[in-house]
């Protein structure tokens, strides 16, 4: 088997008024992400690596925030809509791993669940889905409480 690797990345401001969803999870919180979906980081990044790695564009391109089709629409409806092309293409995912850099709250206890909402999706086991927490030591918009960051990696496998 080949492997095709895809680095995918997301950052929104926190306002009040939103929820903060990640992975699917509703967290709680009194900021939510400023965004035209739902605006769920890990997944938008985690879109944006498997659209990397199969050579596919970006979320902006698959869901551009100027259509109103996609307003506060479920980001792991989103996934779903990748996947069925990923699977398309004759690809399937080897694994994921993300980096989430928020100050709060603490993302450790919402990851099974995160990886529970994932896993399905991506077709895969949920041990196949790093996910990592990080704060960003009090530093720029992330480190104040002001916006939230993410990273994710994807390794897709095929037949070549």
């Amino acid at each position: 088997m080949k492997i095709k690797a895809g680095l995918g990345y997301d950052l929104h401001r926190l306002v009040p008024g939103r929820k903060l969803i990640i992975g699917g999870v509703s967290l709680p919180s009194e900021l939510g992400c400023l965004a035209h979906s739902d605006g769920d980081v890990l997944i938008h990044s985690l879109i944006d690596a498997l659209l990397g790695a199969s050579g596919r564009g970006d979320i902006g391109q698959w869901f551009p925030d100027s259509d109103p089709a996609y307003r506060d629409i479920s980001s792991l409806e989103l996934l779903r809509r990748v996947m069925v092309e990923i699977r398309a293409a004759d690809l399937t995912v080897i694994n994921t791993d993300s980096v989430i850099v928020l100050e709060k709250p603490k993302l450790g206890p919402y990851f099974q669940a995160m990886r529970a909402n994932l896993a399905p999706l991506l077709g895969t086991e949920p041990d196949r889905i790093g996910l990592k927490a990080k704060t960003a030591e009090g530093l720029g918009e992330v480190g104040s409480g002001k916006a939230v960051a993410c990273w994710t990696v994807a390794l897709l496998g095929y037949r070549g």
